[in-house]
């Protein structure tokens, strides 16, 4: 199979940019071996078959008519569509099978663990690995061409921040929960994507491989297991192992349910990192201009918040503490990298160090009541972006994304 040319096209770059989980994995076979390699690199021209079926389907149909079925069946169940095409028909019966791996318990453990971190989560998956990620050239085109620059980052960070909430909401991943039934509308926008970006633009398969391809799905999925953990430690919330494989365990089946192969599903939040350091050293590279205008652009984002009490004052507080945990997470090496304002001290992180390791001994006593308070900040947090309480994702999003490749 062929490999386009973005994977590793700066290998060197993408070994300084990672070289603290490099650290964190210690000793032992780390760098991706020839046949690793050539995994990963295959991994950027593969789609989600099942998805792209039903996506092509509903090409075929009268507009309108495909979506329909399609919403129906995910709100109702497919017994609610008694003329569905065999091929809505498997899909909804595939993913309503739960592999047998799934442990309801871990689930739900799972979500009250991020619930219980409040806004914590906003700053590592925020400031760490959304930023961290407008280093993957080939990643920031598809951002591009789906009109990420004209929405601007609040409207996907909101987004993205309620798929992640109704995912680790108390059984949100149950078959009619709101995590589940996001996860497939996000899974149907993917599809989307992969059938009208190359036919509309200059989209070149030989550079960029698919579009939202499984390498770069299962590396944004990292982002909600092993980094979200290491960056929560990182900021002093003292999670035990067991705690760690719960959270493992919840974005583990998200991402099986958005369509990623199992292969890239790890277990454990070793084989997440160390999934995650090869998958960085394919993907990272030189940020083109795309990546500047994305990062400038996510790193101005808090002067438009929507704050009740001193906006202002607060606007520009928030910029400057987004920055100093951008400099906690990526380095100075990073912030070149993506030319932000240079931040030599983290200084947000530190002062919070104390304040989080004391959190994380609290909630050993009242899990509950720290996941209700936890959940109620992040719910203020999502609102402050745009000044709205819901952004679910539907079908007006869907048509959206069509319009604009």
């Amino acid at each position: 199979m062929q490999i386009p040319a973005r994977h590793g096209q700066d290998f060197e770059r993408a070994k300084l940019i990672g070289k603290r989980l490099r650290r964190l994995l210690g000793w032992g076979q780390v760098d991706p071996d020839a046949a690793e390699w050539q995994r990963l690199g295959e991994a950027l021209m593969r789609g989600d078959p099942q998805m792209d079926a039903i996506v092509a389907w509903m090409g075929s149909e009268l507009p309108g008519v495909g979506r329909k079925m399609f919403e129906t069946a995910l709100e109702a169940g497919i017994d609610a569509v008694p003329d569905a095409p065999d091929v809505l028909r498997e899909f909804f019966e595939s993913v309503e099978t739960q592999p047998n791996w799934v442990d309801e318990r871990l689930l739900e453990r799972g979500g009250q663990i991020c619930r219980m971190c409040g806004n914590l989560g906003a700053y590592v998956l925020r400031d760490g690995a959304l930023m961290g990620g407008y280093q993957a050239p080939g990643f920031n085109r598809v951002l591009v061409l789906t009109g990420a620059l004209a929405k601007g980052p609040a409207k996907r960070l909101a987004e993205t921040s309620e798929w992640w909430l109704a995912c680790t909401e108390p059984g949100g991943l149950s078959r009619f929960g709101e995590g589940f039934k996001s996860t497939l509308r996000v899974r149907l926008i993917h599809a989307l994507v992969r059938r009208h970006v190359p036919g509309a633009t200059d989209w070149d398969e030989a550079r960029d491989g698919v579009p939202v391809n499984q390498l770069d799905m299962a590396a944004t999925q990292l982002a909600f297991g092993p980094a979200y953990l290491m960056g929560a430690r990182a900021f002093g919330m003292m999670l035990p192992k067991e705690d760690g494989h719960a959270v493992m365990h919840t974005m583990r089946y998200a991402g099986y349910l958005m369509g990623i192969e199992e292969q890239f599903l790890p277990e454990t939040e070793r084989e997440g990192q160390l999934l995650l350091y090869r998958m960085l050293l394919s993907v990272v590279g030189q940020p083109d201009e795309a990546g500047y205008k994305l990062a400038r652009s996510l790193a101005d984002e808090p002067l438009g918040r929507h704050y009740r009490f001193l906006p202002a004052l607060r606007r520009r507080f928030e910029r400057e503490r987004n920055l100093s945990v951008n400099v906690y997470f990526l380095g100075l090496a990073g912030m070149r990298n993506l030319n932000l304002p240079r931040r030599y001290v983290p200084w947000y992180p530190l002062m919070a160090l104390p304040l989080y390791a004391m959190r994380s001994f609290a909630c050993r006593f009242a899990p509950e009541r720290f996941a209700r308070n936890g959940r109620r900040a992040q719910r203020e947090w999502v609102r402050s972006l745009t000044g709205a309480t819901d952004h679910r994702v539907g079908g007006a999003v869907a048509r959206k994304i069509v319009e604009a490749v």
